[in-house]
């Protein structure tokens, strides 16, 4: 009994990092299936996002004349869920840039896309370098979801439940536009096969543009409740993006239940390793993801796609 006490906490910690990990991936997938470019970028987007909201907190009085100094003037919580939104619709319109200059790149080598957001995610990195220097930092969050609890005689993060809330209330309203909504449609039949979609008049570089800017915006968000958790530098995208991509892989490459089961599954082996063995933590993705492609070398998922009918 005592030692499930124990494991409850890591198993916490597992889930909310799954969660979040799994955020992550759903806007690496979407790019994927409909772009056919596997976006190398996806990471510094995703620590794009929260740099671009430890700014938008961090705003001080003279920023922007009197709208700066009511904008200070707001309690903390208002002032982190501008960020929640304005971070993400930032991070979107740079990823509007970086699909205008892969345009050059479709129905090309896959090669030639890979090198672009390659090129784009150094860019991104240097630029971020520049911007808010390379020492780590951290985004500050309100009061109200920070510090911790006691329960059950042990020790909780407040944070943690809020990030683990948060990210299956994104994933929940992620499905709901893909399943729900005549969007949603749309991006799945660009999925499955673009040319029809061009056939019956959608006009498809349009749909590229805003599935590619929903896609990092998805990172940026994911990004902004990982900071106060992972902390902030330049090249914390390369922590995500691995991840992301090992998700794709393991849930099934189209599955967004596979991407969201395996996220957690990730997550939580990460979590528990950690735990008792810290050494072998980030080995034990790529030990499960091993141990999955040898006996379903689609995934736990592949078969049952959302972009398949």
């Amino acid at each position: 009994m005592d030692f499930l006490i124990n494991l409850t906490p890591h198993l916490v910690n597992g889930i909310a990092l799954g969660l979040l990990f799994a955020l992550i991936a759903l806007g690496f997938m979407l790019i994927v299936g409909v772009m056919e470019v596997i976006n190398l970028a996806h990471g510094s987007l995703f620590a794009l996002g929260g740099y671009f909201a430890m700014m938008i907190i961090g705003v001080e009085p003279g920023w922007f004349g009197p709208l700066g100094d009511w904008y200070v003037g707001l309690p903390a919580g208002a002032r982190y869920s501008f960020a929640l939104v304005l971070g993400p619709i930032a991070v979107g319109l740079v990823g509007m840039l970086l699909e205008l200059c892969l345009r050059g790149t479709y129905g090309k080598d896959p090669l030639f896309g890979l090198l672009l957001t390659f090129g784009a995610a150094m860019v991104i990195e240097e630029l971020i370098r520049i911007g808010w220097g390379s020492g780590e930092q951290f985004l500050q969050t309100p009061p109200a979801i920070s510090g911790a609890f006691i329960w059950n005689g042990l020790i909780w993060s407040t944070y943690r439940f809020f990030a683990a809330g948060f990210s299956v209330a994104a994933i929940i309203l992620v499905w709901l536009f893909l399943e729900r909504t005549p969007y949603g449609a749309i991006i799945k039949a660009g999925a499955h096969d673009s040319e029809m979609v061009r056939a019956l008049g959608i006009n498809l570089s349009q749909l590229r543009l805003y599935v590619f800017a929903f896609g990092v915006a998805l990172a940026a968000l994911a990004g902004i409740i990982m900071a106060p958790i992972w902390g902030l530098r330049p090249h914390v995208g390369v922590d995500a993006v691995i991840p992301a991509f090992l998700i794709i892989v393991l849930g099934g490459v189209g599955s967004f239940v596979g991407a969201v089961i395996a996220g957690v599954l990730v997550g939580l082996t990460v979590g528990i390793t950690g735990a008792y063995a810290s050494e072998w933590s980030l080995m034990s993705m790529y030990l499960l993801l091993i141990v999955v492609i040898t006996f379903r070398a689609r995934g736990l998922f592949g078969k049952k796609s959302m972009l398949e009918n």
